[in-house]
């Protein structure tokens, strides 16, 4: 249906008017190359669209503006990591305070009690630890399920998304478990480490926890680096049967689906989890993470914890549980992220929803838009039910196009999908704007 000759005369078109619009990035960008590998201080900061990366100088609410002084509508707000909206006033003054009255001593504060309080009556487990990112809270969480069990390999969803951990970055290839494409110097043999099943398929969960070998199993409640994949009706609650039948500790990251709510997917879906793993939201943009525990877990762990060997266990860091994130993670929890936040910001996402759907139908596009609380994305391809669905529906061309044409009218989307995530701090007219553009860029498409 979409004319690819036509899609790449479009997407040069938007280039040219990408490189017109900021010549001040394009400076910086070229300034960059010379002392920044891919001229970039984080290499997935080259995902965006554009022939170089727009740099940005200040970012409040749910807006930002660059070097240029163009001004955007930010659904991706750091991929999560600016979740509650941008330079929040709360935990600017907690950062601030913190700052002027010591970082870290590697000795805990008082706000770390509070935190640890607010986790627990969140998310329903009692005992928690911090981690400085939640590919180090998931990387620590296998290290105790491994230790627990005594069993070697750990378990994840085919195309899963867990952060850099080694022993995720694994998909199935057939019946073989292989490292996931662009995997770079995989440091573990995953055919070894690591269990594969597709995401709402029970039957394979139970027949490969059957083998007897698996520590634990690590899952996203819905699977959203992907694309969001939505669990069917029942499936959860069989995983759960499932992983207790066979001894298998269940984890949850509730990294990108706290978008479900203040406890995130595990609260609002009533999940009975062994392990959670919370990250980047939690810090209103300073660098923090966490993992909650059942008593029972948290009784079993209690030796080792408090073993002399403890720094040496290969959980923790210097630097994990400092003042300053834990300053920041009160000041965050204390003023977003509560029920009357997700109930400004879901209706948002439902507006959103509604106006792609409606675009979608105007125009009978095989094309759908799937949402999990305040996080929306659309597809171009019908609801996928699994991970491999989803990778394979994966239009890097259309994707691009959509990304440029939205950035090019003044909306940042999420990149290596097109999700987008709402805030108190945005506005029905800021998804009206969307629904227009990605309207207009729909109209675009069509157009011979």
């Amino acid at each position: 249906m979409i004319d690819r000759g036509h899609l790449a005369d479009l997407r040069a078109q938007e280039e040219a008017r990408f490189v017109q619009s900021r010549p001040r990035s394009a400076a910086l960008a070229q300034q960059a190359r010379d002392s920044l590998l891919a001229g970039v201080p984080m290499p997935w900061m080259t995902r965006w669209p554009g022939s170089f990366p727009v740099f940005f100088e200040t970012a409040q609410g749910a807006r930002f503006t660059d070097v240029d002084g163009l001004e955007y509508v930010d659904l991706c707000l750091g991929d999560t990591g600016a979740m509650t909206g941008h330079a929040l006033p709360g935990v600017a003054e907690a950062v601030c305070t913190r700052a002027r009255t010591g970082l870290t001593t590697m000795l805990p504060s008082e706000d770390a009690v509070w935190v640890g309080r607010e986790l627990a009556r969140r998310f329903g487990l009692p005992r928690w630890q911090m981690a400085m990112s939640a590919t180090d809270a998931n990387r620590f969480v296998l290290r105790f399920a491994r230790h627990l069990t005594g069993r070697p390999r750990v378990a994840v969803m085919d195309w899963c998304y867990h952060g850099t951990v080694d022993e995720t970055l694994a998909v199935l290839d057939g019946d073989r478990v292989v490292p996931r494409p662009g995997a770079l110097g995989p440091q573990v043999d995953v055919a070894l480490t690591t269990a594969v099943v597709p995401f709402n398929d029970l039957e394979a969960l139970d027949r490969r926890l059957a083998v007897g070998d698996v520590a634990c199993l690590l899952m996203e409640p819905a699977l959203t680096n992907i694309g969001i994949v939505l669990p069917e009706d029942g499936y959860l609650a069989g995983v759960r049967e499932v992983t207790r039948r066979h001894g298998v500790v269940w984890i949850i990251d509730e990294t990108h689906t706290l978008c479900a709510g203040p406890g995130g997917a595990t609260a609002a879906w009533g999940l009975e989890p062994d392990m959670v793993v919370m990250g980047k939201p939690i810090g209103g943009g300073i660098p923090v993470a966490a993992y909650g525990m059942t008593e029972e877990i948290a009784d079993r762990l209690a030796t080792p914890m408090l073993g002399h060997e403890i720094d040496v266990a290969g959980v923790g860091g210097t630097l994990t549980g400092n003042a300053l994130a834990m300053a920041a993670v009160r000041a965050t929890l204390s003023s977003a992220l509560r029920v009357e936040d997700f109930a400004v910001s879901v209706p948002l996402a439902e507006q959103f929803t509604a106006g792609v759907a409606g675009v979608i139908a105007e125009h009978e596009l095989p094309w759908h838009v799937q949402r999990l609380g305040c996080r929306a994305e659309y597809w171009f391809c019908p609801p996928p039910r699994n991970g491999a669905d989803a990778a394979a529906a994966i239009d890097e061309e259309l994707d691009g196009f959509m990304h440029l044409w939205a950035l090019n009218r003044g909306i940042l989307l999420t990149p290596f999908h097109n999700m987008a995530l709402f805030s108190p701090h945005h506005t029905e007219g800021d998804v009206d704007h969307h629904t227009e553009v990605f309207a207009d860029a729909v109209r675009a498409l069509l157009r011979r």
